[in-house]
């Protein structure tokens, strides 16, 4: 009876380990002057301007099998939604499993799992660690 309790906790805590993970990253720059016044018998004069900027950076990951590849320019993987083509930006890193860099070229039928930032029309790789 415990192990088949033990065995349904796992069951139902395994999804939760390998949910997909995402990172957010905001930042918000506010940019203002100290009030200018000028002040003569009469007018006084005070400005004050401000902006805001807000930048929202998300990566995400497509896990499949490389079809293409480019040194530095593209890669296409094969994936659940089909083929998926990124560009390989200068700060791409490619590493294995255990986080070591990987020197050799990545060649067709190597799973990987590609980490990248933008949207569908400008995806751009930050991380590719091959699975094999």
């Amino acid at each position: 009876m415990k192990k088949a309790i033990i065995g349904l906790v796992c069951a139902m805590l395994t999804p939760l380990a390998f949910a997909q993970t995402s990172m957010t990253t905001s930042e918000e720059t506010t940019t203002s002057t100290k009030p200018a016044t000028t002040t003569s018998e009469e007018t006084t004069t005070s400005t004050k301007p401000a902006t805001t900027t807000e930048t929202t950076t998300s990566t995400t990951y497509t896990a499949g099998t490389v079809t293409t590849y480019e040194p530095g320019k593209t890669v296409v993987v094969k994936s659940d939604q089909g083929p998926v083509s990124f560009a390989l930006g200068t700060a791409a890193r490619v590493v294995d499993g255990a986080g070591n860099v990987v020197t050799a070229p990545l060649r067709a039928g190597q799973k990987v799992r590609i980490y990248y930032t933008g949207p569908a029309e400008s995806r751009t790789v930050e991380r590719v660690i091959v699975e094999d």
